[in-house]
């Protein structure tokens, strides 16, 4: 490798990116939208989750469970009816998600230390809020059951439980959310952006006069992806800042971790782009050959859908999906303090990709005599 030739090519390459219109605009403002605004709109938290209440009982305690659901931040009691086709009408009209039926003689049968049995039903069309508020109505009650209980001295029919939440005690889904999102930034930065640039030079034919230079291709091709390497780290530390600053989430562990999965993952992407780019002769076949990768690699790299969740199959799948590494470590560092040692597996596998994307990268990148 000529580094003379290298610098120079360098030199040429932050022109550019200097002269682009589109850019650095890009560079600079992609990462504070993607920060600042993806962690407050993609989120799975479910509020204000409207209860339909069917009172067949019309006694003080259900009067009081009805109060503390209508209090809670994540309930939101609808109405309360003495017919249960009123309140389905609710859900037919979507301004409720779950029905709560509180039968007759409840307040009785459970003064007598019989165990009669709340209806709880729920809207599965929308699934996730539907399953969610079910949970939250049934917590709710139980909750205004055993103080009603411990009040009037009666003994409990189960032992208390505490549940303590380990790694995220708040289960705040931004912080989930904002250490996986960085494999965004990574894929436009160092997947998409090299990939256009490459191509670029083939629809206005620099490349041809380049091709005809005693340069090599391993210089030209690093004088491509240097730039956004470095690009790349920058914006992984704009990440961390942002998500330090706007939502007070710092990494549990070392960030030197961090940063070592990131430059990994951009050889991985570096690899997969200089490849699309040697496949493509014009700049919308690397659009469409690199959206079809990327919308891949976020719906089933575990970045808004957990892998446990997925079919068996499906998992098996993401073990060649390289964000799937990635995301693994950038999430375990930041919320569980996870050292090198306990992600091996995860680095070696970023590794493993990293080298088998460069080597097709250069083994398909011809340059003519």
């Amino acid at each position: 490798m000529n580094v003379a030739i290298l610098k120079i090519l360098l030199k040429k390459e932050v022109s550019l990116i200097r002269r682009n219109p589109i850019v650095p605009r890009l560079i600079i403002g992609m990462p504070i939208w993607v920060m600042l605004i993806i962690p407050l709109v993609a989120t799975l938290d479910v509020k204000n989750v409207g209860v339909a209440v069917v009172d067949n009982d019309r006694t003080e305690l259900s009067r009081r469970m009805i109060a503390d659901m209508d209090a809670s931040e994540y309930l939101s009691v609808t109405g309360c009816y003495f017919y249960y086709g009123d309140a389905l009408q609710q859900i037919e009209n979507g301004d409720a998600d779950a029905i709560v039926t509180i039968p007759q003689n409840y307040l009785n049968d459970l003064t007598n230390r019989l165990k009669p049995e709340l209806s709880l039903k729920a809207n599965g069309v929308n699934a996730t809020k539907g399953m969610l508020g079910a949970q939250y109505a049934s917590m709710s009650m139980s909750s205004t059951i055993s103080r009603w209980q411990t009040e009037r001295g009666i003994s409990l029919s189960l032992p208390e439980s505490a549940t303590v939440n380990l790694y995220n005690p708040t289960l705040d889904f931004r912080n989930y959310m904002i250490p996986a999102l960085m494999v965004v930034l990574l894929i436009i930065i160092c997947g998409f952006l090299p990939t256009l640039n490459l191509v670029s030079e083939k629809e206005t034919g620099t490349i041809e006069a380049m091709n005809v230079t005693p340069v090599g291709k391993f210089e030209f091709v690093l004088s491509k992806l240097i730039p956004y390497w470095v690009v790349g780290i920058v914006v992984v530390t704009v990440g961390m800042l942002i998500g330090w600053m706007v939502y007070g989430l710092v990494p549990e562990g070392n960030v030197a971790n961090i940063y070592l999965a990131s430059i990994l993952f951009s050889l991985v992407m570096s690899g997969l782009g200089v490849f699309i780019a040697n496949m493509s002769s014009t700049i919308l076949q690397s659009i469409f050959m690199m959206f079809a990768f990327i919308v891949v690699f976020q719906l089933m790299g575990g970045l808004f859908t957990p892998i446990a969740s997925m079919p068996q199959w499906a998992q098996y799948i993401t073990y060649a999906i390289p964000p799937r590494y990635f995301i693994e470590i950038m999430r375990s560092v930041y919320l569980k303090g996870a050292t090198i040692a306990d992600l091996w597996w995860q680095y070696a596998a970023l590794s493993g990709f990293a080298l088998l994307f460069c080597i097709i990268a250069a083994a398909t990148y011809k340059k003519r005599a």
